[in-house]
């Protein structure tokens, strides 16, 4: 593909695409939209073009006009990327949506082998072994393990928790191998993303995106300074947030507590892991080990795949 001032109207349209396809991994928890750009050969010129989103742009702006400014940020690609992105959240969130709410254990099941899938390809990627790297996959296990176990206050409605959520979730676009919906499941904010965009619930997605924004100028800088600095140490915290995830994703599960949220629905506040039988017991339904078995392996085939894809790209 041309340089950003020789692209024509079909190589944005392909990034739109490629966009699109971003958008969709973030949807899924355990999947990476920065895997994706990776995948898609627009991942170097997607970090650049963000990195470039400040202080000696705004400096363009003024001095030089919007032309300027817009072709150093590299504007137009960014616009068809993130449009795509825009584009994909609306329609595969309502996809996800449909199949949590008619088919919930297959679909846990399911991100369950995406996130299995991203920790071992992770683990093959460490480029040292050393006794700091467990001791930082060890910390973001135990992390993330503490807050799927405890119990979370009513916070997941209110739009300043959003705007925290978007911040920290926009890593995923910088960062292959986390997902931004992983982020938000971890923090109790994934249900209450899809509702909002399902809903087109203007407050709620303001407070997010501008929450992604921030993250885009600030926390993208800061875990490439991490990554660039710590490399190994960072992956591995990464890596053992992923394995903390491992219990928040697990399909069966008894509530424990109910809230009643901004819409008058009563969710579930605070649940617990049991086994399959004790889930058939409580729940009377069948606990489907089998197809569940299934579901988490065909998740992590997907990703298996698509990072063999990418490695021959490379």
């Amino acid at each position: 593909m041309g340089t950003p001032s020789k692209r024509a109207k079909k190589d944005y349209a392909l990034l739109t695409f490629k966009g699109m396809a971003m958008g969709a991994a973030d949807v899924v928890p355990g999947v990476s939209g920065g895997t994706i750009a990776f995948i898609s050969g627009i991942y170097d010129e997607l970090i650049g073009s963000i990195q470039k989103i400040g202080p000696h742009a705004v400096k363009l702006l003024f001095k030089q006009g919007v032309p300027a400014a817009w072709h150093y940020i590299n504007g137009w690609f960014l616009l068809a990327v993130f449009g795509g992105i825009l584009l994909s959240l609306k329609t595969f969130a309502a996809l996800i949506t449909l199949a949590l709410d008619s088919q919930p254990l297959l679909v846990w099941g399911f991100f369950s082998g995406l996130i299995a899938a991203s920790i071992y390809l992770l683990m093959s990627r460490l480029g040292s072994h050393r006794w700091q790297n467990y001791l930082s996959l060890l910390i973001g296990a135990l992390f993330v393990y503490a807050i799927s176990i405890a119990s979370p206050a009513q916070l997941p409605d209110d739009n300043w928790v959003l705007f925290l959520g978007g911040f920290v979730a926009i890593c995923a676009m910088i960062l292959p191998g986390i997902s931004g919906s992983f982020i938000l499941l971890l923090v109790g904010l994934y249900p209450v993303f899809l509702n909002a965009i399902n809903t087109v619930d203007i407050a709620a997605l303001a407070s997010f995106g501008s929450g992604c924004v921030a993250g885009l100028l600030v926390f993208s800088r800061f875990l490439s300074w991490l990554l660039s600095r710590f490399h190994d140490i960072t992956i591995a915290m990464l890596i053992g947030f992923l394995i903390g995830s491992l219990n928040v994703t697990w399909p069966w599960k008894e509530v424990v507590t109910t809230y009643t949220n901004r819409h008058g629905e009563e969710v579930p506040l605070l649940q617990q892991n049991v086994l399959p039988s004790t889930f058939s017991s409580i729940a009377d339904q069948d606990s489907q080990v089998f197809l569940v078995a299934a579901f988490a392996l065909l998740g992590l085939s997907l990703v298996v795949v698509l990072e063999r894809w990418a490695s021959k790209l490379k």
